[in-house]
């Protein structure tokens, strides 16, 4: 006959408190309600911020709590800090999310979130302002040794001809691209502002200007 050894069960290991018992939701209409689900999820709950116009809005109605902070043009409602840092203050919550869009990619914004006693769930100011430039972001991961595409360091000369250079060099077909530096450029007729060029990147910026390569772009700088 066979004997076993019954063995103690081993205890259940304890939950692990949540790191936020509420958050606000600085942002509206789906990217809210997909943070609300998250949250949902993991027990936190969450706080609403609306405009006048999205007072009856689903996100709005499935929130925790709600707190109307302007009139329905976003520059009064959901890209008004203060409005948004005093809905968090009265409501207690412990953090912000931004969602994306709006005030996410705004370092100003995630340092008064910080210095207001909230954590702003994305990264910190330093980081979104380093990697809101182009040429600071590239020369910032070649030092971490990220592969970064292969191309000319820094900003375009304002010489065309250098430009013109620069693009043979890389080969063609290139596409312009634009940096989000900021700097003072002339506003006068054949302005020349600041780019970098670089291989592959299809993307593109409002300011500054560049050239770099593009696969399956056509058109070449004259």
């Amino acid at each position: 006959m066979a004997v076993f050894e019954r063995k103690p069960k081993t205890p259940a290991p304890p939950e692990k408190p949540l790191m936020f018992e509420k958050i606000l939701i600085a942002n509206r209409g789906e990217i809210a309600l997909r943070i609300q689900r998250a949250c949902r999820e993991l027990g936190i709950k969450t706080v609403a911020v609306h405009s006048e116009a999205d007072a009856d809005a689903k996100y709005v109605k499935l929130a925790d709590e709600s707190v109307c902070i302007g009139p329905a043009p976003s520059t009064l409602s959901y890209l008004n800090v203060p409005a948004i840092i005093s809905a968090a203050e009265v409501t207690d919550a412990q953090a912000i999310h931004p969602g994306y869009g709006f005030l996410s990619e705004n370092a100003d914004f995630s340092e008064r979130c910080e210095k207001s006693g909230f954590v702003f769930i994305g990264p910190r100011a330093e980081t979104i302002r380093l990697m809101g430039d182009k040429v600071s972001a590239k020369i910032a991961m070649t030092k971490a040794g990220v592969p970064c595409v292969p191309g000319v360091e820094g900003a375009l000369p304002a010489d065309p001809a250098e430009i013109i250079k620069i693009a043979k060099h890389i080969g063609y077909p290139v596409i312009i691209k634009g940096l989000r530096r900021r700097r003072r450029t002339r506003h006068a007729r054949g302005t020349h502002r600041s780019g970098a060029a670089q291989r592959g990147d299809h993307d593109q910026d409002r300011s500054a200007g560049g050239v770099q390569q593009s696969h399956g772009v056509h058109g070449e700088v004259p």
